[in-house]
C-alpha cells in the first residue's frame, strides 16, 4: 500500500516504544552478557557471537561486519524493507497513534491501521460470548467435561477464558452481526464465519465445541482452538490464518508463561492445549503449547527471548507421533543446538502419558523432577538410534554406528563432541571396557579421518587413546585395503545372495571398512533397505543429491570383464577379501597393543601389563596365521582385481 510521509512525532514515539531486544529476538537468539546481549550476527556467517545488543542504548552493533543501528534500521536491513514500511509496522505493533505530513492521506491510512484494532475487538466479544455460553447451555456438557474429565477448577477455567460454541449453524453470526452490528466482512476476516458454498449467507466456523482462546504476547485474543465434544473430526480445530494470527508464529499460553520462563530460566513446550493448562493449574507456569503443529524456528526464537540460559524442554508424547514431533522440532533448531545456542532437553513421560494425564496421578513435584532428569537432546537421540537394536547383530551394529557418526559430525563444540565420542564408544563396547580405546579410535577416524580434533579426555588412559588414534594404514596396507574392501563392496552391490554372508563375516571377525570413501558408501548402503532392488541407482542418486564426491567409488557400480569373473567366484573372493581386511587390522592392533604394553610400568600396573602382553602376543600369532595365506589365497584372488 501507499504510505505517506510519517510525522516526526510518530517516528520518535516508535523509537521510544520499540524495544531493541524484543525486536532483534525475533531473528537472533540472544544471550545476556553483563548489561548487554550477544548472539550470532544475522548479516554474515559466524560461529562465535560478535553481534551485540544494548538495551540501555537501544542499539545493536556487530564487531564482525560492522553492521549497526536501532530497531528500525535492523528491520530494514534484515527484511530489505523501506523505512516507512518498518516504522508503520512497529507503530501498529506498539499501538502508536499514526500522524502523517499529508492530512488528506491520513484518513485512509488510519482506516487500514484500525482494521487490526477492530479485529481485536470482534475476537474479544467472541471470547466473552463463548464464556457466557459455557454456563448457559442446557446440559452444560462442555463445563462438565472440563470439571469431570479434565479435573479443572473454576479459577483455571476463568484464567484461560475457556468457553463453548453452541451447536447452531448461525448462533455466533446472529450475535455478532445482528445483535452487535459488526460488519459481516470484519467477522469473516477474524476467521469466525465462512460464506456458504451454495446460496447466500454465512455459517459459524466453530459449532458444538469447547473453545480455547489463543492470545498474543500482550494477552489479546487473536484466534481460537475448538475441541469437539462428539466424534466429529478433526478433534481439534484452529482458527484459519488471519491478519492477527499465524499458527507457526504463535505459542499457546506464552502470555501467561513468559514471567515463569524468566523466573525458572527454562521454557517447557508441550503438544496440546490441555497439557499446558494442566501444568499452569499445577503451578508449573513456564509451559507453552505448540498448537498441535511441528514446532517452528519462529516459535522457538519467540520463547527463547524470555530465558537467559536458553534452556528449552520439549515434552511431547512418548508414542511414535510424539517422537516424530520431537524429531521435527529438533530438525528446526538443530543448528542452534549443535552450536550450543540452545540448551535443548527432551522429556518423554513414563508409560506414554502426556502432561495432563500424568498430573492426574502424580504431584507437581514429580513432574518437576522429570524436568530435572530430562536428557539432553543428544542423549535422547542416541537412545532413539539404539531403540529396538541388537548391537550383537552386524546389521544393527553397522546402522547404529553410522547414525551415531552422523550425529557426532555435527557437534561444533570440541568439549561436547569429545564427551559424546567417549560416551558412544562405551555403548558400542557392549560392557567390555578393553574395547573402548578401539571404539574411540574408530569413531574419531569416521568423524574426520584427517581431523585435528582434540582427543576425548574422559577415558582412563589418555596416552593409550592418543596412540590408538595415530595408527593408520601404511601405503602397502592401504593398497591391500583398497583392493579388498573394493571387491567386498562390489560383490555386495551386485550379488544380493552374498549380502548376508558379508554381513555375518564382518560381524564374526569384528571388522569395519577402514578407508573413508568405502565407509561413506557402506553408510549410504545401510540407509537403504537391505533387499533394495535398485540399490545401485538409489546410491548414485543419494550421492548426487547431497553433492558428495562419487568419483572414488563410481567404478564399483559397474562391471568390466575382470570384475565379472570375480562375481562368478564371489564366495571365494568374499573369503579372501575378508581375510585380507582382517590381516591389515590384525597388524594394526598388533602394533597398537605392543606399543601400549611397552609403555606400561610392569611393577606399577602388573594386571594391565599382563593384559596388553597377552593381547599383543595373540594378535601376533593371528597375524602370522593370516599372513601365511598370502602365498596361495589372498594374493591369488586380489591380483585380478
Amino acid at each position: 500500500m501507499y504510505i505517506p510521509r510519517l510525522h516526526p512525532n510518530t517516528i520518535e514515539e516508535v523509537k521510544q516504544r520499540a524495544d531493541i531486544v524484543d525486536v532483534v529476538s525475533e531473528y537472533v537468539v540472544l544471550r545476556k552478557r553483563g548489561k548487554d546481549f550477544v548472539g550470532l550476527c544475522p548479516f554474515h556467517d559466524e560461529k562465535t557471537p560478535s553481534f551485540t545488543v544494548s538495551q540501555t542504548k537501544q542499539m545493536y552493533f556487530c564487531f564482525g561486519c560492522q553492521a549497526g543501528g536501532n530497531a528500525i534500521k535492523f528491520l530494514m536491513d534484515v527484511g530489505k524493507r523501506s523505512f516507512a514500511e518498518v516504522t508503520l509496522d512497529l507503530a501498529r505493533r506498539y499501538q502508536v497513534p499514526v500522524q502523517t505530513l499529508e492530512p488528506e492521506q491520513r484518513q485512509e491510512l488510519q482506516r487500514q491501521i484500525s482494521l487490526r484494532e477492530q479485529l481485536y475487538e470482534v475476537l474479544a466479544s467472541t471470547a466473552q460470548f463463548y464464556q457466557h455460553a459455557l454456563r448457559q447451555s442446557a446440559d452444560q456438557k462442555a463445563l462438565q467435561y472440563l470439571k469431570s474429565d479434565r479435573l479443572l477448577k473454576e479459577e483455571t477455567i476463568q484464567q484461560f477464558g475457556l468457553g463453548y460454541a453452541p451447536a447452531g449453524w448461525e448462533t455466533l453470526y446472529r450475535y455478532l452481526v445482528d445483535s452487535k452490528h459488526y460488519p459481516v466482512q470484519l467477522v469473516e476476516k477474524a476467521g469466525l464465519i465462512k460464506p456458504r458454498k451454495e446460496g447466500n449467507g454465512y455459517y459459524d466456523v466453530f459449532r458444538d465445541r469447547l473453545m480455547i482462546p489463543i492470545r498474543d504476547i500482550q494477552g489479546r485474543v487473536i484466534a481460537f482452538g475448538g475441541r469437539t465434544l462428539t466424534d466429529e473430526q478433526p478433534k481439534y480445530l484452529n482458527s484459519p490464518e488471519t491478519e492477527l494470527f499465524s499458527k507457526g508464529k504463535t505459542l499457546f499460553a506464552l502470555d501467561q508463561a513468559k514471567s515463569g520462563i524468566s523466573q525458572f530460566d527454562q521454557a517447557v513446550v508441550v503438544e496440546g492445549y490441555f497439557d499446558a493448562i494442566a501444568l499452569h493449574a499445577a503451578g508449573i507456569n513456564n509451559a507453552v503449547a505448540s498448537l498441535g503443529t511441528a514446532l517452528s524456528l519462529d516459535q522457538v526464537k519467540l520463547v527463547l527471548r524470555y530465558t537467559e540460559s536458553k534452556q528449552l524442554v520439549l515434552n511431547f508424547d512418548a508414542d511414535k507421533a510424539g517422537n516424530n514431533a520431537a524429531n521435527r522440532a529438533i530438525g528446526e533448531i538443530a543448528e542452534l543446538a549443535y552450536m550450543g545456542e540452545v540448551q535443548l532437553k527432551i522429556l518423554n513421560i513414563p508409560d506414554g502419558k502426556d502432561a495432563d494425564e500424568y498430573l492426574h496421578s502424580h504431584s507437581p513435584e514429580d513432574y518437576r523432577q522429570l524436568l530435572t532428569n530430562a536428557p539432553l537432546w543428544l542423549n535422547w537421540q542416541i537412545d532413539q538410534i539404539l531403540k529396538d537394536r541388537d548391537l550383537k547383530q552386524a546389521t544393527d551394529f553397522q546402522q547404529v554406528t553410522q547414525h551415531i557418526v552422523k550425529l557426532l559430525k555435527n557437534i561444533v563444540n570440541n568439549d561436547t563432541r569429545n564427551y559424546y565420542i567417549s560416551y558412544c564408544a562405551e555403548i558400542l563396547s557392549l560392557g567390555d571396557s578393553r574395547l573402548i580405546p578401539l571404539r574411540v579410535e574408530n569413531l574419531l577416524t569416521q568423524i574426520s579421518p584427517a581431523s585435528s580434533y582434540s582427543q576425548p579426555v574422559s577415558i582412563k588412559r589418555t596416552a593409550e587413546i592418543n596412540k590408538a588414534s595415530q595408527a593408520s594404514p601404511s601405503s602397502s596396507e592401504r593398497g591391500l585395503l583398497e583392493r579388498a574392501e573394493g571387491l567386498l563392496l562390489r560383490i555386495y552391490l551386485h550379488c544380493p545372495e552374498q549380502r548376508q554372508t558379508i554381513l555375518n563375516a564382518l560381524e564374526d571377525r569384528d571388522l569395519q571398512f577402514s578407508l573413508s570413501h568405502h565407509r561413506l558408501l557402506w553408510q549410504k548402503i545401510f540407509e537403504l533397505p537391505i533387499q533394495q532392488i535398485d540399490l545401485i541407482s538409489n546410491l548414485q542418486d543419494s550421492y548426487l543429491e547431497l553433492a558428495e564426491d562419487l568419483s572414488l567409488v563410481s567404478h564399483l557400480f559397474h562391471l568390466n570383464e575382470k570384475s565379472k569373473k570375480d562375481i562368478l567366484r564371489s564366495t571365494q573372493v568374499v573369503q579372501a577379501a575378508i581375510a585380507c581386511i582382517e590381516l591389515v587390522m590384525c597388524e594394526k592392533r598388533y602394533r597398537h597393543f605392543k606399543e601400549l604394553w611397552e609403555a606400561i610400568d610392569e611393577q606399577a600396573e602388573a594386571d594391565l601389563y599382563e593384559y596388553y602382553g597377552k593381547k599383543f602376543l595373540a594378535e601376533k600369532h593371528r597375524y602370522i596365521e593370516l599372513n601365511s595365506q598370502r602365498n596361495f589365497s589372498i594374493e591369488e584372488v586380489l591380483k585380478y582385481a
